[in-house]
This record gives structure tokens, C-alpha cells and sequence, in this order.
């Protein structure tokens, strides 16, 4: 913080702002910048391995895996993301403390069940109570990270599936009859050219992804969204020495401004991303690159 910022009540004009953004609390909003971020980087290829393992099971010659990976895509895909985001993000916070109750703690005599309380020893919860705040936050961030990947990665999945089962054909009876194995078919000719058909649905994906980050929320993460609604709300004097009216349009316009400057980079280079993998490929954006060349 500026060193003239000691007298907020002495500012006016930009002085005033420069320190109102630079306090404390305006730190928190830009870390959680670098959460989102974060969330988005980690997420995205954990949720492209849970698709591709659930599109790989559902054409799987193996009827429980293809059940199993079929199962995996109707069910996540048919369950709204917010029903989802609060009963999984429970559930396996629960189940979790439930193991370590039954470990920790053999001797408990106590339903763990009372009413609405879901009551286990101080030793199993999860994380400890004295445990230090960014254990915590890790630990929350963790559940929102795999709750992200296993929801968007159903959707992964079907998208998948159907690029598997657009890639021609002829082009595993191609390899079949130069002697190839199934597995050596897959590898070598299904997956790198499944890609091409898949690009288009993965990048409308990764754009709702980037829009479902404020979910973070929801999963006790103060994202950025929780910060513009709460330092935008209207501040008196006798809370803090920069006191205002409610600004909220203001904090949620920057918002609206960082997710469109976001999803337009996004757009960039996904569309550099489809060029590349077009280029000498036996499709309509192939064919255009090679007419053009």
C-alpha cells in the first residue's frame, strides 16, 4: 500500500482510489484471479482424461466398462450442474470423514447420524480443526477441482465418442489390413485423427467452463465473483476508512470485462489450434487449407 495512504480521510480523486484499490481486502480479489486461473488449468485436462477415459468404456467391447462408461456420461450429463455441485461436493466430504471416523476413532459409541448433524470424532474431520488456513482452502479447492473435472468430463466424454465414431471407417480397415492390432488401430490412427471432430465441441465446452468458475462459490471458495459482491456493496464509515454506495455494477461490469477479454484469447487460439490440427486432414477446413495453399 502507498505510503501517503496512512490518511485515507485527507485524499480525494485518484489518490483516494489508487489506495482504495491497493487495500487488504482488493488483494483478495486478485488472488482469486490467479484461483480461477488455477482452476481453469488444472481442470481442464483432469476433466479431457476423465472424457477420454468414459469415451474409451462406452466403446469398450467389454459389456460392464461400456456400461460403466456410458452409465458415467447419461447420468453426470442429466443431473444439473448445481444439484450436482452441492450433493457430490457432500457426499464426498462426508464419506471421506466417515472413513477416517471409522479408523480413527473404533471406539465411538455415538450414532453418526443425529437428525440433520452429521456428527464424527474431532480426529477424522477433514481437514483438522486446528489445522492452518491454507490447509483448508487446499482442501476445498481440491473438492471444487474434481468436482469440475468428473462433471465437465461427462461432457467431454460424449463428445468424444461421437469424434471416435466419426473418424471414417475406412481408415481402421486401413490399418486392420496393414496388420495393425485393435490396440495399435486405436493409438495410432483413431485418436489423432479424432481430434479434428472433437475440437469444435471441446472448445464450446471449455467457454462453459470458463462461465461455470463463479460454481466455485458454491463450494466455499471466494472466488471473484464473491469478492465484487462484497466489496462492491455499499460501505459506511464506521466499518471502513474508505467508505461508498453500492459499486456492485461497477465490480460485476470489470468482471464482465476480464470474462470477455478471457473468452476472446480463448477463441484465438482454439482457432489457431483447429488450423494446426486441420492441416492436411481429409475434412472440409483440410481440404480449404489446401485449395488456399
Amino acid at each position: 500500500m502507498f505510503d501517503f495512504c496512512t490518511n485515507p480521510e485527507s485524499l480525494s480523486g485518484l489518490s483516494w482510489l489508487a489506495c482504495y484499490l491497493t487495500t487488504g481486502k482488493h488483494l483478495a480479489i486478485y488472488w482469486s484471479v490467479g484461483t480461477v486461473l488455477l482452476l481453469l488449468a488444472i481442470t481442464a485436462p483432469a476433466a479431457l482424461l476423465f472424457g477420454f477415459c468414459g469415451a474409451t468404456a462406452a466403446r469398450s467391447g467389454v459389456a460392464p466398462l461400456r456400461w460403466l462408461g456410458r452409465g458415467y456420461i447419461a447420468v453426470v450429463r442429466g443431473v444439473p450442474d448445481i444439484a450436482f455441485f452441492l450433493f457430490f461436493v457432500i457426499a464426498l466430504d462426508q464419506g471421506i470423514e466417515w472413513l477416517r471416523h471409522k479408523v480413527k476413532c473404533p471406539d465411538w459409541d455415538q450414532p453418526i447420524r443425529q437428525g440433520n448433524d452429521f456428527v464424527v470424532c474431532a480426529e477424522a474431520k477433514m481437514p483438522l480443526g486446528n489445522a492452518a488456513q491454507w490447509v483448508h482452502e487446499t482442501y476445498g479447492f481440491s473438492l471444487a477441482v474434481l468436482t469440475f473435472a468428473i462433471v465437465f468430463g461427462a461432457f467431454a466424454a460424449n463428445v468424444l465418442f461421437g469424434a471416435m465414431r466419426a473418424v471414417p471407417r475406412a481408415q481402421m480397415e486401413t490399418a486392420e489390413a496393414y496388420g495393425m492390432s485393435p490396440r495399435q488401430s486405436f493409438w495410432r490412427i483413431l485418436v489423432p485423427q479424432m481430434w479434428v471432430y472433437a475440437l469444435p465441441g471441446l472448445s464450446n465446452l471449455w467457454m462453459v467452463l470458463i462461465k461455470a468458475t463463479p460454481l466455485l462459490f458454491l463450494l466455499g471458495v471466494e472466488d471473484i465473483v464473491y469478492w465484487a459482491r462484497e466489496l462492491g456493496g455499499a460501505k459506511t464509515a464506521r466499518f471502513t476508512d474508505y467508505p461508498h454506495p453500492d459499486w456492485r455494477m461497477w465490480y460485476f461490469f470489470a468482471l464482465l470485462v476480464f470474462y470477455l477479454l478471457f473468452t476472446r484469447v480463448s477463441e484465438v487460439v482454439l482457432d489457431r489450434v483447429m488450423k494446426r490440427l486441420t492441416h492436411g486432414q481429409a475434412t472440409a477446413g483440410g481440404e480449404a487449407q489446401r485449395k488456399a495453399a
